[in-house]
């Protein structure tokens, strides 16, 4: 296991036992002993996530269960989890739930920001080509897709694990669900939908993004589709819920359209063109090109 994981299980398991304590980089590093310069850096590289978002994304989760499995007052809530009021525990669960907390807890249907990472202890794959390893997924890889989704639901707002594998048995029974693994740890999966050219679901591991995963994907979908343009949503611009999603979409090349809802949660659909992710794979080889000559 590389020193650098085995350092970060460690901190992610000092976190999940503290939620309910005062939580911070700086209690944090002194806690595990490490530098929270040093600290700040590997956890951020590892799993996409400062440690402050982590714990804040990690506490609402945990904070939005109670208020759909308990009668434990708003304020003992918000208390319990280091807000120093009601409000400031209001507020920042409207920015990121879209209700309030008594809404959410009137309407019963919790959903998770954030559950607790289980990272992979032994990475392996260090390809760039994956477009050569991303495969069309079986019945026999279910399990270990279905893995994946607690790792990932902080793309997926109303992210439902039993219909989420009702759909996936379709798009695997109509060769439209694509996989990536790391040996036998899926890492990588997309649900493509042919007729209509939209991606239904595209989700990456974490300790495996800003890889240009994604990209290969999406390179993917066009060689099974029709259409020169293929389409996804995501978070709106400014949602502070979104981790990175949309800027990452936005990067590769595509471009805002209509704005929509789902489950009552507000998207907005994102298009790509076939020649814009072109365009950006080219100016990503010209870029490696030059940084090779200047080193050179």
């Amino acid at each position: 296991m590389s020193e650098n994981i085995k350092n970060i299980i460690e901190v992610i398991n000092y976190i999940e036992n503290h939620l309910h304590e005062k939580l911070c980089l700086d209690i944090v590093a002194y806690a595990v002993h490490y530098s929270k310069y040093h600290l700040h850096r590997t956890f951020t590289n590892t799993v996409d996530l400062t440690i402050h978002h982590y714990i804040q994304r990690r506490r609402l989760t945990e904070a939005a269960k109670l208020l759909v499995f308990s009668d434990i007052p708003i304020l003992k809530i918000a208390l319990n989890f280091g807000y120093e009021s009601q409000q400031s525990f209001t507020d920042i669960f409207k920015a990121m739930y879209k209700k309030s907390p008594n809404q959410y807890r009137k309407e019963k249907e919790f959903y998770p920001l954030l559950l607790r990472y289980i990272l992979n202890e032994h990475i392996t794959i260090k390809e760039t080509n994956w477009n050569k390893k991303i495969v069309f997924a079986t019945n026999e890889d279910i399990s270990d897709c279905i893995k994946l989704l607690p790792i990932v639901v902080d793309g997926f707002p109303h992210l439902n694990e039993t219909q989420f594998m009702k759909q996936l048995q379709k798009y695997i029974k109509n060769g439209q669900a694509f996989i990536l693994k790391d040996i036998d740890t899926v890492i990588g999966m997309m649900a493509f939908h042919t007729i209509t050219g939209n991606i239904d679901f595209l989700a990456v591991h974490p300790q495996y993004r800003k890889k240009g995963i994604e990209k290969a994907f999406f390179k993917k979908a066009y060689e099974f589709s029709q259409f020169d343009t293929i389409t996804i949503t995501t978070f709106r611009e400014g949602d502070k819920a979104d981790t990175g999603y949309r800027k990452m979409l936005k990067n590769i090349g595509f471009v805002e359209s209509e704005l929509l809802y789902e489950f009552g949660y507000p998207t907005q659909c994102l298009i790509l063109h076939k020649k814009n992710l072109e365009d950006t794979t080219n100016e990503s080889h010209i870029h490696k090109r030059k940084s090779l000559s200047t080193k050179l």
